[in-house]
């Protein structure tokens, strides 16, 4: 109980340590470099650049609005432990959510009119593009919290599915969790592709151009659908927020024997908070995944601006440009390893310490004397801390090496920017890898979750069978999945993309 509890502190941790600055600064720098470039009046550029900003500071406002809606409708009961009339706690939070995502939309497009308009430098209607670029964020979002919702709310079919799976023991429980794993990666990659697609393109037909006539909007307008993404970016965090307090909540009642409907009631809220924190983590892999193609498009034009050679494009067919881009994926793989690594250490010491308690001290289980929780706390604290070197050493110097490595091939073999653009390879290859390794252990983990608590509400056998035993053994599995290794995926392939973007000097 004490393990799940703080390991599910810690994958909180690391959802909060995924922040916002990397899609605000480079969404700053291309509204200054695209006022720049298409010579708009001096005022406009400065609009342009604190744009992001003022958006973040709107979603501030509406998400703390949205979260006054967060109550049960009038004239329904606040408590019933059959749950006969209360209304699905899921559905209070999302009708929050949509109030906040309303307002921000009407906020989004007033801000736009006020901060995008190019009126005095010839591009008057521009700001209405842009504002639709923003809400195509918005919806992104939207569909992402559908999307993740259907695949780890145990009242729809797939959490049911790994449930009956259940029946036949932990083995099918584990094959059907990881079947629902990979298959809840298409929708969400098609919602962000054609999302990128059709900010791009209004972006380009606000009719923005450069010095030569170039249309220079497309890449804006994808920032500005990153922005629209964080328009609710507060709430969903604060979603995000509610799970690892709803399950702790269930830790206590049980640890205090608290009565049977006390326990059903943290249950079922803590079965919600399972779906709202695989939203969170859908939604920082929607948002890291556009925030990575605007860097990866910064890295290209800082290239090209310090050195004197162009890329223009990036050839896969090149055996080094292909090696860079394999190199890439494989990362993603052996982080995910390390990190699940790690909580399966972490495990193993906190079992051999409450093993040693039992051993010591027999009246802990006759409920005659209290354990030492304070060591197991301390035992999983220092194991985060120490099992974590490795995927942060190889997230930090495995660009540079490779970057440097094929620099000096290519000096060698007169391909003066090899260097560069096998690192160009190695971004868009960890980039798409990491996005689709995170949805699967986010919502593959949130599934085996949702599927267990399925099965705690008196079906298929209820608590304590033997379809619940198996249940909790894929349940066992998804943990590290879903809070240690899905929420780091997202942090290491933006954390790529900034390494490579500081570092570009040493490319080339």
């Amino acid at each position: 109980m004490v393990g799940d509890n703080v390991g599910d502190c810690a994958g909180q941790a690391a959802d909060l340590f995924e922040s916002i600055t990397a899609e605000i600064l480079s969404a700053m720098i291309l509204g200054a470099t695209l006022a720049d470039e298409a010579n708009f009046k001096t005022d406009e550029k400065v609009c342009f650049m604190l744009f992001p900003l003022t958006v973040h500071c709107l979603d501030i406002l509406v998400s703390t609005i949205g979260m006054h809606y967060v109550k049960t409708k009038p004239g329904l009961p606040d408590y019933n432990p059959n749950y006969g009339e209360i209304e699905d706690p899921l559905d209070i939070m999302k009708r929050g959510f949509s109030v906040s995502m309303l307002l921000g939309t009407v906020g989004f497009f007033l801000i736009a009119k006020f901060y995008l308009t190019g009126e005095k430098s010839g591009f008057p209607s521009c700001w209405l593009n842009f504002a639709f670029c923003g809400l195509v964020g918005i919806v992104i979002s939207y569909l992402f919290i559908l999307t993740t919702q259907y695949y780890t709310d145990y009242n729809y079919a797939p959490v049911k599915k790994i449930a009956h799976a259940s029946k036949t023991g932990p083995a099918t429980n584990i094959i059907a969790g990881l079947s629902v794993g990979l298959e809840s990666t298409g929708f969400p990659i098609i919602i962000i592709s054609i999302g990128i697609l059709i900010a791009y393109y209004l972006g380009e037909s606000s009719g923005i151009v450069n010095a030569d006539g170039h249309k220079i909007g497309g890449l804006f307008g994808t920032a500005i659908a990153t922005m629209g993404m964080f328009t609710t970016g507060v709430y969903v965090l604060s979603m995000s927020g509610f799970g690892p307090i709803a399950d702790n909540a269930g830790g206590i009642a049980e640890m205090s024997e608290q009565p049977h409907a006390v326990r059903n009631i943290t249950d079922r809220l803590d079965a919600v908070g399972n779906v709202t924190k695989a939203n969170a983590k859908g939604y920082s892999v929607g948002s890291a995944s556009l925030a990575c193609f605007l860097l990866f498009s910064a890295f290209i034009d800082e290239v090209n601006f310090i050195s004197p050679i162009k890329i223009k494009v990036v050839d896969i067919t090149m055996p080094e440009v292909f090696i860079g881009g394999i190199l890439g994926s494989m990362c993603v793989f052996v982080f995910s390893s390390w990190a699940i690594n790690a909580v399966g250490n972490a495990a193993q010491d906190v079992i051999k310490e409450v093993r040693r308690q039992f051993r010591e001290n027999p009246l802990i289980l006759e409920g005659k004397a209290l354990p030492n929780y304070k060591q197991c706390v301390e035992i999983v604290a220092r194991a985060g801390l120490r099992e974590m070197i490795r995927p942060g050493l190889l997230s930090v110097l495995a660009p540079v090496f490779v970057g440097y490595t094929f620099k000096l091939i290519g000096l060698y073999q007169g391909k003066e920017m090899l260097g560069a653009k096998v690192i160009c390879s190695f971004l868009m290859f960890s980039t798409s890898t990491g996005i689709l390794m995170a949805l699967f252990l986010n919502n593959g983990g949130g599934a085996w979750d949702n599927a267990k608590k399925y099965i705690e509400t008196g079906a298929i056998g209820g608590k304590g069978s033997d379809v619940h035993k198996a249940a909790v053994c894929g349940d066992t599995v998804g943990d590290p999945c879903k809070d240690t290794a899905g929420p780091s995926i997202h942090i290491l392939i933006k954390l790529l993309s900034t390494i490579t973007l500081v570092l570009v000097p040493v490319f080339i």
